[in-house]
């Protein structure tokens, strides 16, 4: 009986490497979209990028029911999922509030200080994720710094200074540079990730 000859180098190195193990089958995907809500980041979605288990940034835009926003952030998640840290950036641009505002304080209200709305933004939160594969469903909260300039407010207060001092001559109001109001306040949001 003749014996088998031995395998070539090209066989043993194809039948050791055998079949894709778990670990190829069980990869997270890196791509997805994110939907959240909340103040004052208002409506936003974002593209997410995941480059490892425990590290997600993403960048997209919002709407805040005045005007169109962007924003940009990272997120760690240590163990993939569960307690989270995110920090995030945001910019709305200029829009006329008076239409929010009059939804709540009647059609008549009109405020020159309203014309011309928009600010910065930046999120300090901690989380909680659930899910990691292809969802994930969070809950963040925490403390958000808010950085805007307030337009037409020389006009208000000459108006209200005229006013004031009918028939006792003219009062001038006068302001080199539109003020900026900086706040920090408590702030929240709820969202999802769809990976693919």
């Amino acid at each position: 009986m003749l014996a088998a000859p031995p395998p070539s180098t090209t066989e043993s190195a194809v039948l050791t490497a055998g079949p894709a193990g778990p670990a190829a089958t069980n990869a997270l995907p890196r791509l997805g979209v994110m939907a959240d809500a909340g103040l004052p980041d208002g409506a936003n979605a974002s593209l997410v990028y995941r480059p490892l288990r425990w590290l997600r940034v993403h960048g997209g835009g919002g709407y805040n029911l005045v005007s169109e926003g962007i924003r940009a952030g990272a997120t760690v998640v240590p163990f993939g999922m569960g307690p989270s840290a995110t920090l995030e950036a945001g910019h709305y641009f200029s829009g006329n509030a008076n239409g929010v505002v009059q939804r709540f304080a009647g059609q008549s209200f009109s405020s020159p200080l309203l014309e011309r709305v928009g600010y910065d933004y930046a999120n300090f939160h901690l989380g909680l994720d659930f899910g990691y594969h292809h969802v994930t469903v969070y809950m963040h909260g925490g403390m958000s710094y808010v950085r805007a300039q307030v337009h037409n407010l020389e006009s208000v207060l000459s108006s209200q200074a005229s006013a004031s001092s009918e028939g006792n001559g003219t009062t001038a109001v006068s302001i080199k540079q539109d003020p900026t109001v900086q706040a920090w306040f408590p702030s929240a949001k709820l969202g999802f990730i769809l990976f693919f």
